[in-house]
């Protein structure tokens, strides 16, 4: 995306779910931001500028999936932060690029009640990290919705949490953690008849098997650590329906 892209298609951070046609749901990456004119996409696939690429870009429960081809414009390497592509959408797929606006103005819009209690649970073992993530999630209401964060120092715990009154509407969890992991916990709600529909967002430092893995056991959002302030705030503001 050219920086007259840019200023004409304000970013969203809002973080979708990427797969692409053909791979059986084998490959899966993630956004990082989005406008109407194109993505920034996390991804460890071998792309170069020129690239075409289809797409479908979704929003587990908020967002039925939409296909869009892109093109490649910019690959950001490892060294530079997290890896991925920067894509657009071609000028000869113009009604891919509206169906995108259209994503992305009811993104800014949101969804849901202007105001309303949540309750968040994040199972972390890293105090450091829950202080992080306390600090984003303060900001996730805005005056708009009261929302209650509880935590637990692995799945053990919340699951005794999870089983418990009120009702949880959203767990936030790391995989790598003692006593129980977070594969384990996310396995157990969503076999669990009273939990499978609870969402989850996972933040971890798993590399791509690990990703895969969580996927496949039905993690709502994966987030690649490192993770931006934004990036958490504007997908729990979605997984939860508050809007900004």
């Amino acid at each position: 995306m050219e920086g007259s892209e840019k200023r004409r298609d304000p970013r969203v951070p809002l973080v979708l779910r990427v797969d692409y046609p053909g791979t059986q749901g084998t490959e899966r990456d993630a956004t990082e931001n989005l406008s109407a004119g194109g993505l920034f996409i996390r991804t460890d696939r071998e792309l170069a500028p020129g690239d075409r690429v289809p797409l479908l870009v979704s929003f587990p429960g908020l967002l039925a999936p939409i296909e869009v081809e892109v093109e490649v414009v910019r690959v950001r390497p490892p060294d530079q932060g997290p890896a991925g592509v920067a894509v657009r959408i071609p000028d000869d797929r113009q009604d891919q690029r509206e169906r995108l606006r259209a994503l992305v103005e009811s993104t800014r819009a949101a969804e849901g009640p202007p105001t309303r209690s949540y309750r968040v649970l994040v199972v972390e073992d890293n105090p450091l990290v829950v202080e992080i993530y306390q600090h984003a999630l303060q900001r996730v209401g805005q005056g708009r919705a009261d929302v209650q964060v509880e935590y637990a120092q692995n799945g053990h715990v919340a699951l005794a949490r999870l089983a418990r009154s009120p009702r949880v509407d959203l767990v936030i969890a790391d995989l790598f953690m003692p006593v129980m992991d977070g594969f384990a916990l996310v396995e157990r709600m969503r076999t669990d008849p009273a939990l499978m529909a609870v969402p989850v967002m996972v933040i971890s430092a798993g590399g791509a098997e690990a990703r895969a893995r969580a996927q496949a056991l039905g993690v709502d959002v994966y987030l690649q650590k490192p993770v931006h302030f934004t990036d958490i705030i504007q997908t729990v503001r979605a997984l939860l329906r508050v809007r900004a």
